[in-house]
């Protein structure tokens, strides 16, 4: 895989419920997140994220683009917590080292219920 398999696999597999799976394939053991609600470890991160899916397990997350710049691979998504949820627009940012993910960024921006520009978030 090349890395933006990689990061589609990574967050796909953490969105579903997964992340256990996702962290032993691609996360590499020296990997820190700047998450703000979160230790920056990745035990830390890897249970919210299954805590996440058992909390909403109707979640949908959906990839629109995916962008890689050397070492760098950014991820814009549409992440709902269930089928009715308006949702966000998340972008992650994965920092690659040997194809596996060493540093995640990610931040998100909630979807209004009535959007002023015509063009939409994604």
């Amino acid at each position: 895989m090349n890395r933006k398999e990689i990061a589609r696999n990574f967050l796909k597999l953490a969105a579903s419920g997964h992340s256990h799976e996702a962290f032993r394939l691609h996360v590499s053991p020296k990997f820190k997140h700047h998450n703000s609600h979160f230790k920056g470890d990745a035990e830390t991160l890897m249970l919210a994220m299954e805590e996440s899916a058992r909390t909403n397990p109707n979640k949908i997350f959906k990839i629109h683009h995916i962008l890689e710049d050397g070492n760098l691979v950014a991820v814009h998504s549409h992440l709902k917590q269930s089928p009715t949820d308006i949702g966000f627009a998340v972008v992650h940012i994965l920092k690659f080292k040997d194809d596996k993910i060493v540093e995640l960024w990610d931040l998100g921006q909630p979807i209004p219920k009535d959007i002023i520009n015509e063009n939409g978030m994604f």
